[in-house]
């Protein structure tokens, strides 16, 4: 090859970079078209601000209740109950008196009203564990395909750049050949 075929072959080489480029930007925005496909389904963690108004309150009575704050007050005022009760003849007070029957209904009661609330949260917690859990797979999905992406990029990096090298090393070749070539027509 002459050297004005060497610089044709190697500008054509170098327009092939412009396509490998063009590939390059194909891979990325079907990229950026599936991150935007998993990113939709991915729920906000506002989720308080879609609960509906009994679920609320029931969210904010169960985390009342599974308190210690809860535990302590019901144990002073149930003390409290019991000694006032008890002690008739020095307070001259006595509204439920001794098999304490109105603590015994009231009892009851507190724990017929507690167990809907704490079931009901445990539910609205499950929802949102499931939702967690769903984003958790998606972001993790979302990892795997960006990890695919990148191996399809560099894959096609590698392939097109040993394929360039291996012929820019071929011209190189038929070059030092013909200075080979005329070198020895030189020497002698």
């Amino acid at each position: 090859m002459k050297l004005k075929q060497h610089q044709k072959y190697l500008e054509e080489l170098f327009a092939n970079e412009e396509e490998r480029v063009n590939k390059l930007h194909q891979i990325v925005a079907e990229a950026i078209r599936e991150e935007e496909l998993l990113t939709e389904h991915l729920s906000s963690d506002n989720d308080e601000e879609k609960m509906k108004i009994g679920d609320r309150i029931s969210f904010k009575v169960a985390r009342f209740v599974g308190s210690w704050w809860f535990v302590i007050s019901f144990s002073v005022l149930f003390t409290s109950w019991l000694i006032i009760n008890s002690m008739e003849t020095f307070l001259n007070v006595r509204w439920d008196h001794f098999p304490f029957d109105v603590l015994k209904l009231t009892l009851p009661c507190i724990a017929i009203i507690q167990g809907p609330l704490i079931m009901m949260t445990q539910k609205r917690q499950a929802v949102k564990e499931r939702k967690r859990s769903e984003n958790q797979y998606l972001i993790n999905l979302k990892a795997e395909i960006e990890v695919r992406n990148l191996n399809k990029k560099l894959d096609l990096l590698m392939k097109e750049q040993m394929k360039n090298l291996l012929e820019v090393q071929k011209v190189q070749m038929d070059l030092i050949e013909k200075l080979h070539i005329k070198l020895d027509k030189l020497k002698h």
